[in-house]
């Protein structure tokens, strides 16, 4: 009987724990993909989304989408959230290929950014680009 009761316990609480885990998954905020083509729109019409460049100083200064703003992958931890307070701005995060932009755009959305897109890499970029420091 005594068993019985504490069975019953440890039952519900797992099944406590595992209604929390599964809340918490369901309303996790992700980051989403956007294409060269819907991110230029958005550009167009929107001037206080942020480009996000990713990538090392020397490819940021090779070619870069123009506006883009470079805090590079290594660095993004610590200094996003001094260059980028506003954890409701939009973000596009791009890189060389799309694999740091991908990396990126989960360390944004795990310290609480809330609208974080991943742009992909420059490579598929096909607008305007500019170079130099």
């Amino acid at each position: 009987m005594k068993q019985e009761k504490i069975f019953k316990y440890i039952l519900i609480i797992i099944c406590v724990i595992a209604a929390i885990y599964f809340l918490i998954i369901e309303n996790r905020i992700t980051f989403t993909s956007i294409t060269a083509d819907e991110a230029i729109a958005k550009l167009e019409n929107d001037s206080s989304i942020i480009l996000l460049d990713v990538r090392t100083l020397e490819e940021y200064q090779e070619k870069r989408i123009p506006n883009s703003i470079l805090i590079p992958i290594d660095n993004l931890r610590s200094r996003v959230l001094t260059e980028i307070e506003d954890k409701e701005t939009r973000i596009f995060v791009y890189c060389g290929t799309g694999v740091r932009s991908k990396d990126a755009a989960g360390i944004l959305v795990n310290l609480g950014y809330e609208r974080v897109y991943n742009l992909g890499g420059i490579d598929e970029w096909k607008y305007e680009t500019e170079s130099g420091p």
